[in-house]
């Protein structure tokens, strides 16, 4: 059967030669991630290429959490995804954020109630967004905790997860006095045992099992 669409030959069409490789790295991203909404996820994948930036891809495919709060929108994650794109900046717009939350396609109401809690305004310090974002998939401030070292660590997936102890501290020292009801002498507590009996012969990083020591103080209470 005749048709009136042009015939082409392998010759007279050119790929270009990086084409097959992005098309399988978009590929693999979109499979790792599973974006709700595939097109604006990829229109935000190609702008972030585009611009020099970090693409909004998840480290590997991430399975449901069955500890987790459901209906946040939020997971382990997407946060880590967040945090490779703003961690090298101290402060960061909430517009900024607000759009990065929409490229992932987060639901509104979770952006919101973050910034309420924390009572942003224009400008943040994205180490207490990013600390609220993770009460919200965390059943207390001790799992949070223990979450922060997760998604901060350098260790490799299941090992300690550590991190600098005056980072963790600066997160636990804020969170605790964003709650309101953990007394300045229980957060002296923590941290001083923290230092004197693990810090110092760790090389001033710590891990969970570290503040999940039956001796150490609660971190509420």
């Amino acid at each position: 059967m005749a048709t009136n669409e042009p015939y082409y030959t392998s010759e007279q069409i050119s790929i270009p030669t990086e084409f097959p490789d992005i098309l399988l790295q978009f590929s693999k991203a979109a499979i790792r991630t599973q974006p709700t909404d595939i097109l604006a996820w990829s229109a935000a994948y190609f702008r972030a290429l585009a611009n020099g930036q970090t693409p909004p891809v998840k480290e590997r495919l991430e399975m449901p959490d069955a500890t987790q709060k459901i209906d946040t929108g939020l997971t382990m994650g997407l946060l880590k995804i967040l945090h490779r794109q703003f961690s090298s900046k101290r402060t960061i717009s909430l517009q900024q954020i607000k759009e990065k939350y929409e490229d992932l396609d987060i639901p509104q109401e979770q952006f919101d109630d973050i910034v309420q809690i924390g009572s942003f305004n224009d400008n943040v310090q994205w180490d207490h967004f990013l600390a609220i974002a993770l009460t919200k998939i965390s059943k207390n401030l001790t799992d949070t905790l223990i979450k922060i070292c997760e998604l901060l660590t350098s260790d490799p997936p299941g090992a300690n997860a550590r991190i600098p102890f005056e980072q963790w501290k600066k997160f636990y020292r804020y969170l605790a006095e964003l709650d309101g009801d953990i007394s300045e002498e229980r957060i002296k507590q923590v941290i001083d045992y923290l230092a004197n009996e693990w810090v110092i012969r760790q090389n001033d990083m710590i891990h969970p099992r570290n503040f999940l020591h039956p001796e150490c103080p609660k971190l509420e209470g």
